[in-house]
């Protein structure tokens, strides 16, 4: 999971995720054409996200195709998802004490 976080730290690996996601499987030429970067840092980039498992690359002839991995994703999302549970929980914990100060403050 931290080679996940570590990997969408950088918002150029970030924008190839979104287009993969969005276009499905992409020529790394293609993919790399939007960036303002050489075609060595994109392949760079993918290899972060490679070793983050975010994406998966096919080798056509000279061709690599890639694409994004659908469970990429999936423990990053389960931690987020469980942190946010916990931090509900806190907020109603939390509004239901500043409610029962309230009402302690009208009595008086």
């Amino acid at each position: 999971m931290t080679a996940v976080f570590a990997a969408l730290a950088d918002p150029t690996r970030r924008r190839i995720v979104e287009r993969l996601t969005r276009h499905g499987e992409t020529p790394v030429t293609a993919l790399a054409e939007p960036f303002h970067v050489s075609l060595p840092a994109i392949s760079r980039h993918l290899r972060v996200l490679e070793r983050a498992r975010l994406i998966q690359r096919k080798r056509d002839g000279r061709v690599h195709r890639i694409r994004a991995r659908r469970d990429g994703l999936q423990d990053a999302q389960k931690w987020m998802a469980q942190c946010a549970a916990i931090w509900d929980s806190n907020f109603d914990a939390l509004d239901e004490l500043l409610k029962t100060q309230q009402r302690k403050e009208k009595r008086r």
